[in-house]
C-alpha cells in the first residue's frame, strides 16, 4: 500500500470490453461491444471517487489502448497535478480524472440542480425495425425519437421516413442521424423531404473530414427550413470553439463524456447562448452519471437528452438510468460507481 497525502490520491484503473445487449448499426459500421478505462482515485482520508474514459477512436478520440497506457504511466499514486501533466490529446482519460476531481470539489460543473427531471429523446434502430420500436416507445410515453439513417439504401429509407411520421403518437417528432453518410445531393434530398415533416432536425448529414464540409453545412443550414446539428464536427473542445467563432446558429449535439475540458466549453457554449442537446457516448453508468450532471446544470433551453440508450450492455450492471420518456436527478444521484467498478472484477 502507498502512503497519500493531502496533496495526492491512490490512483487505480480498470479497462473493460463489454459486449452490448443487441448490435448498434450506425453509418460507421455494427458495433458488438464497447470498450474503456474506469479510474478510481482515493483520498488520504478514504473518500472515493470514479471517472470514465469512454473512448471512441472513429469520433477523434484517443484509443483504448492509448487511456490505458496513459493510466499505466501514472502510476498508484497521483499527485494535485493530475490533470496538467496530460497531454490534451487524451481528452477521454481527461474528462475521466476531471469527473473524479470533481467529486471532491462541489462547485465542480453538474453540481448544481437546475431541474427535478429532463425529456429524453428513444433511439430507434436503422431500418424497418424502428417502426415497431417506434410503436412500443410511444406507448410509454416518449414524444420525440431518434433514426439513425444513411445506413441502408436511400429510397428504402425515404420512403420509411413517412412510414415513421405516420406511426408518430400526437405531438411526437423525429430526430434524424446520418452519422455524416450523406454527400450533397442526397443530403440536399433528404431536407427537401424533411421540409414538410415533423422532424426537429437532421444530425450530421454530411462526414467533417469531406471535402468542403463546413461551408457545405453551413450552406444547408441556410437553404432550408429544417435545422441541421453538429455532432461529428463538433467531436471535441477546440472544434465547438471553432464553430462558436464562426458564429453557427443550429444545433450542437454535445457528448459531455468526450469533452477533454468540461466546464470550460460548457461555459462558453452557454455565453453564446447556443441551442445544446446533450447526447450519450454509449458509456456505462459511470459516464453516464458525470454527464447528466453536465446536463441538468446547463442553463439554457432543456431539450430531450439524447439518453435513451438503456438497456444497452448484456450485463445489467453496467447500464445508465433506464430508457425511459423522463430521467430525474434523483436517478442520476442514485447510480452507484463503486458497484460498476466492482462488477469488473
Amino acid at each position: 500500500m502507498y502512503d497519500v497525502d493531502a496533496m495526492s490520491y491512490l490512483f487505480q484503473f480498470r479497462r473493460y470490453h463489454l459486449p452490448l445487449r443487441a448490435p448498434v448499426r450506425t453509418a460507421h459500421g455494427r458495433w458488438t461491444e464497447r470498450e474503456g478505462v474506469l479510474v478510481r482515485l482515493e483520498t488520504a482520508e478514504g473518500a472515493v471517487a470514479f471517472g470514465e474514459a469512454a473512448v471512441l477512436p472513429w469520433f477523434g478520440t484517443e484509443t483504448a489502448a492509448e487511456a490505458e497506457a496513459a493510466c499505466r504511466a501514472v502510476g498508484a499514486k497521483a499527485g494535485a497535478d493530475l490533470l496538467a501533466s496530460l497531454p490534451g490529446k487524451l481528452r477521454c482519460v481527461r474528462n475521466a480524472l476531471a469527473a473524479a476531481l470533481g467529486e471532491f470539489d462541489a462547485g465542480t460543473v453538474g453540481r448544481a440542480k437546475a431541474v427535478p427531471y429532463l425529456g429524453v429523446a428513444a433511439l430507434l434502430p436503422a431500418g424497418r425495425a424502428a417502426l415497431d420500436v417506434l410503436q412500443a416507445k410511444g406507448d410509454l410515453g416518449f414524444r420525440v425519437f431518434k433514426w439513425k439513417v444513411g445506413v441502408g439504401d436511400v429510397a428504402d429509407e425515404l420512403s420509411l421516413l413517412d412510414d415513421l411520421c405516420g406511426g408518430l403518437p400526437t405531438g411526437g417528432t423525429l430526430r434524424l442521424d446520418a452519422n455524416g453518410a450523406w454527400d450533397r445531393r442526397r443530403a440536399e434530398r433528404w431536407l427537401e423531404k424533411c421540409a414538410e415533416r415533423p422532424v426537429e432536425f437532421v444530425e450530421q448529414p454530411v462526414a467533417p473530414e469531406a471535402r468542403g464540409a463546413d461551408d457545405l453545412l453551413r450552406g444547408l443550414a441556410e437553404d432550408f427550413p429544417t435545422p441541421i446539428a453538429l455532432d461529428e464536427s463538433v467531436a471535441g473542445d477546440g472544434d465547438i470553439e471553432r464553430w462558436l467563432g464562426a458564429g453557427w446558429r443550429g444545433v450542437f449535439v454535445i457528448k459531455p463524456a468526450l469533452l477533454g475540458q468540461v466546464a470550460t466549453t460548457m461555459d462558453r457554449l452557454a455565453k453564446a447562448n447556443a441551442t445544446v442537446v446533450f447526447s450519450s457516448a454509449l458509456e456505462t453508468a459511470v459516464g453516464a452519471k458525470a454527464a447528466l450532471r453536465v446536463a441538468f446544470a446547463w442553463p439554457g433551453e432543456a431539450r430531450a437528452l439524447g439518453f435513451g440508450v438503456w438497456p444497452l450492455f448484456a450485463d445489467a450492471r453496467f447500464d445508465g438510468p433506464q430508457a425511459a420518456p423522463f430521467v430525474r436527478w434523483e436517478d442520476v444521484e442514485r447510480i452507484n460507481p463503486e458497484a460498476v467498478w466492482n462488477a469488473l472484477n
